[in-house]
C-alpha cells in the first residue's frame, strides 16, 4: 500500500514544487494588471479635469469629504499607488491604498452595473493577494529585504 501512495504523492509533490516557481510571476502579473487599471483611470481623470470635477460633484457621492478634495485624492491615488505596486516598493501600502480607492469607487456610485461590480471584486481580490503575501520575489521590497538582512 505504501508504494501505491508514494507513486501518487511523488508526482503531485514534483508538480507542486514546479508550480511554486510560477508564484513570483503570478504576483508580478497581478500587480501589473491592477496597477494598469487604476493608472489608466487616473490618466483619464487628468485628461479632462473639468469633467472629472463634474463627475465627482454630480455623479459620485464620496462620503464625508468635499467633491474637489475627493477628486484630487482619488486621482492622486490612482496615479501614485500603481507605480508603487509595479515597482513592488512599499507594495502592501500601495495595495492597501488602492483597496481603499476601489472600495470608495464602489460605494460612491449610486448604481453600479453588475459587470463593473464584478471587475471591482476581481481587482479587490488581486490587491488582497498582495496585501497578504507581499509583492513576491520580483520586487524592490524583496531586493531591499535581501540587502538589508545581510
Amino acid at each position: 500500500m505504501t508504494t501505491i501512495t508514494q507513486r501518487l504523492i511523488q508526482p503531485y509533490s514534483q508538480v507542486s514544487q514546479l508550480l511554486n516557481y510560477l508564484q513570483p510571476l503570478a504576483l508580478l502579473g497581478a500587480r501589473f494588471y491592477v496597477a494598469w487599471v487604476f493608472f489608466a483611470s487616473g490618466l483619464t481623470k487628468l485628461r479632462d479635469w473639468d469633467s472629472t470635477l463634474f463627475l465627482f460633484e454630480e455623479e459620485y457621492s464620496v462620503p464625508f469629504i468635499p467633491f474637489e478634495l475627493a477628486a484630487y485624492l482619488g486621482t492622486a491615488g490612482e496615479l501614485i499607488l500603481p507605480v508603487l505596486l509595479v515597482l513592488g516598493l512599499a507594495s502592501r501600502f500601495g495595495a492597501l491604498g488602492l483597496t481603499v480607492v476601489n472600495i470608495v469607487a464602489v460605494v460612491s456610485l449610486t448604481e453600479i452595473a453588475p459587470a463593473a461590480l464584478y471587475s471591482h471584486v476581481i481587482w479587490g481580490l488581486l490587491l488582497l493577494q498582495v496585501v497578504l503575501f507581499g509583492a513576491g520575489k520580483l520586487s524592490l521590497d524583496n531586493l531591499l529585504k535581501t540587502k538589508l538582512s545581510k
